[in-house]
């Protein structure tokens, strides 16, 4: 085999990358000697890389070994890259094209709206001195679930979703090629919303319980008198489930008690359409965007044996908040364009986090709280504490060992019965990581503070917190194979049950008590 056939030879290997899309046409790739050849259906191309639907399958193959021929052939000398997204309507409608704005104007390119059917955002993004066109975001609005469909059928690039992929989903991933979608490295927490329960503003109501909110969607409560108010019907309003927070009532709330809601809810096909409903409805309740609930009065959750919670950056950042939802980018194993790779870089930046505030969404930047700002967490875990010296040695341990301390909003969570961190936790494991081999954090010390729910006896649950701890410790140096630990310090210790957040006769509550918070000096 010539050194030509064997450089083609290796080009064919099939591995992951992503290509720009471009008209599905018959092309013919063959080595420059003219020893391989290959036909079939252009998929994309990423500058470089070509994919092509053959015989054998998909394959990806380096242009630069190869002769292309054919109608569906680009133009290698003035390539566009060509970056699809779709998903998440909130996503699509606001946070995407702040962010492909946000980063043109970092990068320095000139930025261009072009008219596009059916709703979707087309940006062009150009080099400001030749007037070159450098690439093409497309942005469809549709929702979380037409969103992994599209990728499915590769008419998207990176999916917009307020949730995880499910199982079902990254099934079929696997199975068309794309890679293991659930695998950490294939989705990425750009920001946090949360759903946030909401009334008209004259409503006398200020708080409810978790418990309570989820019997009103699910029709177990469907009167005020029930929740302290007056004699009157309650009128619930929700986002459809195909199209944003909706879908994330059902998986966050609902499922525990009755995977409907009830039979007089009424239904909006936007978070603005809601919101605007429920301000105009003296009876009315919805759960919308905390990104999208101006006009209205949000009532902070509360519980008998807990202190109430409203959506607060902090909280939404801690998770404390416990209808906190990630926003997700998903894409499978596959490469981008470097345009693409640039876009993917920037919004795990500094840069766009100051972007995702201005959005209106909750930014990933870790913040630092002083042991002054948690007061109402110390005297909730007082006043659950009970009698008993251990119980009083247990909070004066834990004072003693934190005060000196500040801490992060950086918090990890665990999937419901099991050790796999939850989404936004992935995330922050990544964020800490590229902080520490960053230096950020040279000549200080992190302690990973372990805390549990109330289920089993004290020891059991502080030895099962400590594990947690580890597990995170060990997570965060993987993920940092750069750092030098010889230039900070980072330790573990828990507190089992002593710092509750939340009441232990719900799964929700149970879940917000089981964390990993970090504390640094």
């Amino acid at each position: 085999m010539t050194i030509a056939r064997a450089a083609i030879a290796a080009a064919l290997t099939v591995f992951a990358i992503c290509a720009s899309p471009v008209a599905a046409q018959d092309v013919r790739l063959s080595s420059r000697d003219g020893g391989i050849e290959i036909s079939g259906t252009l998929l994309g191309f990423d500058g470089r890389f070509y994919r092509v639907e053959t015989v054998y399958g998909e394959l990806t193959v380096d242009g630069s070994g190869v002769l292309c021929e054919g109608p569906g052939c680009p133009n290698l000398e003035n390539f566009v890259a060509e970056i699809r997204i779709s998903g998440a309507p909130t996503m699509a409608r606001v946070l995407l094209p702040a962010l492909v704005r946000g980063f043109a104007r970092r990068a320095g390119y000139t930025l261009q709206k072009e008219a596009s059917p059916n709703g979707a955002q087309h940006y062009l993004l150009s080099h400001p001195r030749t007037g070159r066109k450098a690439g093409r975001f497309r942005i469809r609005s549709s929702s979380s679930d037409e969103g992994f469909a599209d990728l499915l059928a590769n008419e998207a690039d990176i999916v917009m979703s307020r949730r995880e992929v499910r199982a079902e989903e990254a099934a079929r991933g696997r199975a068309t090629g794309l890679g293991d979608l659930a695998a950490p490295g294939q989705s990425r927490v750009i920001a946090l919303d949360a759903l946030v329960p909401i009334v008209a503003r004259d409503s006398p109501l200020d708080t409810i319980t978790l418990a309570d909110l989820a019997r009103v969607f699910s029709g177990g409560i469907d009167n005020w008198a029930a929740l302290g108010g007056p004699d009157a019907p309650i009128t619930p309003h929700l986002g459809q489930s195909d199209a944003g927070a909706g879908q994330a009532v059902v998986d966050l709330m609902l499922t525990p008690v009755r995977n409907t809601p009830a039979a007089n809810t009424v239904f909006h096909d936007s978070d603005a359409a809601l919101v605007a409903a429920v301000a105009a409805d003296p009876f009315g309740i919805g759960l919308a965007s905390s990104a999208a609930s101006d006009g209205t009065r949000r009532l902070a959750l509360s519980g008998s044996c807990g202190f109430p919670l409203g959506a607060s950056r902090r909280s939404v950042k801690t998770e404390d908040y416990p209808l906190t939802m990630p926003l997700l980018l998903y894409r499978p194993m596959r490469r981008l364009p470097q345009l693409g790779r640039e876009f993917m870089a920037y919004i795990g930046g500094p840069a766009a986090q100051q972007v995702i505030q201005r959005a209106g969404f909750t930014d990933l930047g870790a913040e630092e709280i002083g042991i002054d700002a948690q007061g109402i967490r110390l005297v909730n875990a007082i006043s659950r504490a009970g009698g008993g010296k251990a119980r009083l040695d247990a909070l004066q341990d834990m004072v003693a060992t934190l005060a000196p301390l500040k801490r992060l909003t950086t918090t990890f969570r665990y999937d419901t019965g099991s050790t796999r961190m939850d989404a936004q936790s992935r995330t922050n494991v990544r964020q800490l990581a590229r902080a520490l081999e960053d230096g950020e954090y040279d000549g200080r010390r992190l302690l990973l503070v372990g805390f549990s729910d109330g289920q089993g006896s004290a020891g059991l649950n502080r030895t099962i917190a400590l594990r947690r701890a580890e597990n995170a410790r060990k997570a965060i140096l993987d993920a940092a194979p750069t750092a030098d630990t010889a230039r900070f310090a980072i330790d573990v210790t828990s507190f089992g049950e002593a710092m509750p957040m939340a009441c232990d006769d719900s799964a929700w509550g149970r879940r917000i008590n089981r964390r990993v918070e970090v504390w640094v000096r």
